[in-house]
C-alpha cells in the first residue's frame, strides 16, 4: 500500500513539474518577434503626442500572454543592452497581439519610446531579460527605405520579408482576403459526396476500433476468469486437461451429437404415448356426493361437575 501511494505521489509530482515547466517556457519572451517596423514615417502612424516618428512592431507568437518588461531593444550590435524595457502594465503583450515601440530618441516621452532611432541604423534586435540571448534580430538598409513604407514580414511571425506599401502597426501583416478552408473544399466537392464518404469512413472505423478492442478485452477477461476457475479445482484436486489452443470440434462430432439428442427426444415421445397410468383415489367415493362436507358441527356442551 505504501509502495502504490509513493508511485502515484511520484507521478503527480512529475506532472505538476511538466505542468508548470511548459506554462514558464510558454510564457518566456522567446515567443516575441520583431514583426514590422517603419524607418521613414511622414504621414503614417502617430504617437500620443502627434508626432510621426520610425516605430517598431513587436508580435507575441504565444497562445498566451508574455510581459516583454526586462528585455533589451538595441540598434547596436556591440551593444545588445542599449534600451531595457521597464517594468509596466502596458509591457503585457496578450496572445497574438502586438505592441509599438517608438524608435525617436525620446525616453522622456514613455515607456515605448527608445533611446534610440532607426534613420542612422542597420540592425535591430531583441534581447531576453539577461541581455546575452539574442531573440530575434533583422538587418535592413535605411538608405533604401521610402517614405511611409514599412518593413515587415509576410505573415505574422514569418522567416520572410517584404516592403509594406500599406503599413499596418498593431495590426495584421497579411491584409489579404483569402477563402475560407469551407469554400475552397466546397470548389473540390461541391456534391458534398467526398466528405460523406469520408465521414461514413471515419465513423465505420471508429466503429471497427472499438469492436476489435471490445473483442480483445473480452477474450482477455474470459482466459483470465478460466485460468483463475482452473487454479481453483487445481486447489480441489481436480485435475483439469485444457484443450490445445486452436484445437475445434469436428463437424462429424458436432452431428453424431445432434443426431443422438434428436434420438433421445424422439424415442421418448413415443414410449410416452403408449403408456397408461392408473391411479387410485384415496378415498373410495366420490366427494361429488358426500354431504359429510356440507353440514355444520355443532360444539358439544360441557358441564363441570362440583
Amino acid at each position: 500500500m505504501n509502495r502504490l501511494f509513493n508511485s502515484l505521489r511520484s507521478l503527480v509530482i512529475i506532472i505538476s513539474l511538466c505542468a508548470f515547466g511548459g506554462n514558464a517556457v510558454a510564457q518566456s519572451a522567446s515567443d516575441l518577434r520583431i514583426n514590422e517596423f517603419l524607418v521613414n514615417n511622414v504621414n503614417n502612424y502617430q504617437d500620443d503626442f502627434g508626432v510621426q516618428g520610425s516605430w517598431i512592431e513587436i508580435f507575441n507568437s504565444a497562445y498566451n500572454t508574455v510581459n516583454i518588461a526586462g528585455c533589451y531593444l538595441t540598434n547596436d550590435p556591440n551593444n545588445p543592452k542599449m534600451y531595457r524595457i521597464p517594468k509596466d502594465p502596458i509591457t503585457k503583450i496578450a496572445p497574438r497581439s502586438y505592441l509599438v515601440f517608438w524608435a525617436d530618441n525620446k525616453t522622456t516621452h514613455g515607456t515605448l519610446h527608445l533611446n534610440f532611432d532607426l534613420k542612422s541604423s542597420k540592425y535591430l534586435a531583441l534581447y531576453d531579460q539577461s541581455g546575452k540571448i539574442l531573440i530575434d534580430s533583422v538587418s535592413f538598409n535605411p538608405a533604401v527605405q521610402k517614405a511611409d513604407t514599412s518593413w515587415g514580414r509576410v505573415f505574422d511571425a514569418d522567416a520572410k520579408w517584404i516592403a509594406m506599401g500599406k503599413p499596418t502597426p498593431n495590426g495584421n501583416n497579411d491584409t489579404v482576403e483569402r477563402p475560407s478552408a469551407g469554400a475552397i473544399f466546397l470548389h473540390f466537392d461541391p456534391s458534398g459526396a467526398t466528405m460523406a464518404i469520408i465521414s461514413m469512413s471515419v465513423v465505420f472505423s471508429a466503429l471497427i476500433l472499438l469492436y476489435l478492442s471490445f473483442k480483445f478485452i473480452g477474450k482477455a477477461n474470459i482466459n483470465h476468469a478460466r485460468r483463475m476457475k482452473e487454479k481453483e479445482l487445481k486447489k480441489q484436486g481436480i485435475v483439469v486437461t485444457a484443450k490445445e489452443e486452436g484445437e475445434e470440434t469436428s463437424g462429424e462430432t458436432l452431428a453424431a451429437i445432434a443426431m443422438a439428442i434428436q434420438l433421445f427426444e424422439t424415442e421418448k415421445e413415443d414410449l410416452d404415448s403408449t403408456i397408461l397410468t392408473i391411479e387410485k383415489t384415496s378415498r373410495t367415493y366420490s366427494p361429488w356426493s358426500s354431504k359429510i362436507y356440507s353440514m355444520r358441527q355443532i360444539p358439544q356442551k360441557t358441564t363441570q361437575k362440583r
